[in-house]
């Protein structure tokens, strides 16, 4: 076995290189860029691109709405950068937190001839490292020189899309008792995804069979609500009433995804918080980021079941998407479980909004 990294360990070294504002090459096809993550800008960076050829920002059709660019590809743009455009235009275009200060940007002249697969690529990336969903890229004549010569990570897209695309294995790490104010008769089992992504958690309550439908809930982590007592949303609530329901009743499965802010990370869920103190809504303030409504995997949600030994649910949630994916991924939903708790004056636009525009039964 070779000791160097698969793709799957090179996208992860990819994301982190994004993270941290040292740009990545991608090839595909024939064709090469260099990637730099449009959040992490860095001056010395920028002009040792801009030395390197004509610069395009690529961001999500949803980003470019706001801007309004024109998204010849569909669901993105790409955007010809300006000679004389400095870091702070980088920003301002990606970055909605001025748009309402400044709300004239632009005007933006978007490409329109040949392929936007790297582009495509390259904000992907960008998304899969919580990152805001826009990259700056240069075409290059000789990808792997550079990458060597530089010491940057190289993706080859035409082996990594798939693997992008490929739900990744989840492997028990560890499980150990744990008694809970909800229940004493607790279990946490540690998940680990074989792409060195985040881990994930299934508390299981009571010694549920099997062969019967499990009380199961499908958590996405929240920082701000399960922890801090957010009163912006429902989520802290809801983790404690579904825990209290699954001891009440002595038996459940509540997985406990690390997929904050439905997706987008923490850092995108408060600028998302910003442009609702700015009067957005949070399905705008997802757009206007760049986003879509909801950036979740619930397919890992049914991995983690089938590993547990369930076939089976009885559902709490409010999301019809969630039962959808379940059955999609061949877990039976036998039952939804309402779970209404946890409205505020603060968050009942927010709950308004999820019912009105997500198709949450609230």
């Amino acid at each position: 076995m070779p000791l160097g990294p698969d793709i799957a360990e090179r996208l992860n070294r990819a994301r982190a290189d994004l993270r941290m504002g040292v740009p990545v090459v991608l090839s595909a096809g024939g064709r090469a860029v260099i990637a730099l993550s449009a959040e992490a800008l860095d001056p010395a960076r920028f002009a040792a691109l801009r030395a390197m050829g004509p610069m395009t920002l690529a961001v999500t059709a949803r980003r470019a709405e706001t801007l309004k660019a024109r998204a010849y590809d569909g669901d993105l743009a790409r955007l010809d950068v300006p000679d004389d455009a400095t870091p702070a235009w980088i920003t301002a275009a990606a970055d909605p937190a001025d748009d309402l200060r400044s709300p004239m940007k632009g005007p933006f002249q978007s490409v329109r001839d040949g392929d936007a697969t790297l582009h495509r690529a390259a904000i992907r990336l960008a998304k899969s490292a919580r990152l805001l969903p826009a990259a700056l890229l240069v075409d290059l004549p000789d990808a792997a020189g550079l990458a060597a010569s530089e010491g940057l990570t190289h993706i080859d897209w035409t082996v990594a899309a798939p693997e992008m695309e490929r739900a990744s294995a989840l492997h028990p790490v560890i499980a150990a008792r744990l008694p809970m104010e909800a229940a004493e008769a607790g279990r946490l089992h540690v998940f680990r995804p074989d792409d060195g992504g985040e881990e994930h958690y299934a508390i299981e309550i009571g010694q549920p069979p099997r062969d019967r439908p499990v009380l199961a809930r499908l958590h996405s982590a929240c920082f701000t609500g399960d922890l801090l007592g957010s009163l912006k949303c429902d989520c802290g609530p809801q983790l404690r009433a579904a825990l209290a329901q699954m001891g009440a009743e002595g038996s459940g499965v509540l997985l406990y995804l690390n997929q904050e802010g439905r997706g987008i990370g923490l850092a995108n869920k408060m600028r998302a918080y910003s442009l609702q103190d700015q009067g957005f809504d949070t399905v705008e303030a997802n757009h206007r980021l760049g986003f879509e409504d909801d950036e979740r995997d619930f397919r890992i949600g049914a991995s983690l079941l089938k590993r547990l030994g369930f076939s089976g649910v009885r559902l709490l949630t409010n999301n019809p998407a969630k039962i959808r994916m379940m059955e999609a991924n061949g877990i039976a939903v036998i039952e939804r479980v309402p779970l209404k708790v946890g409205q505020t004056r603060h968050n009942e636009a927010y709950l308004a909004t999820k019912a009105r525009k997500s198709g949450h039964l609230l």
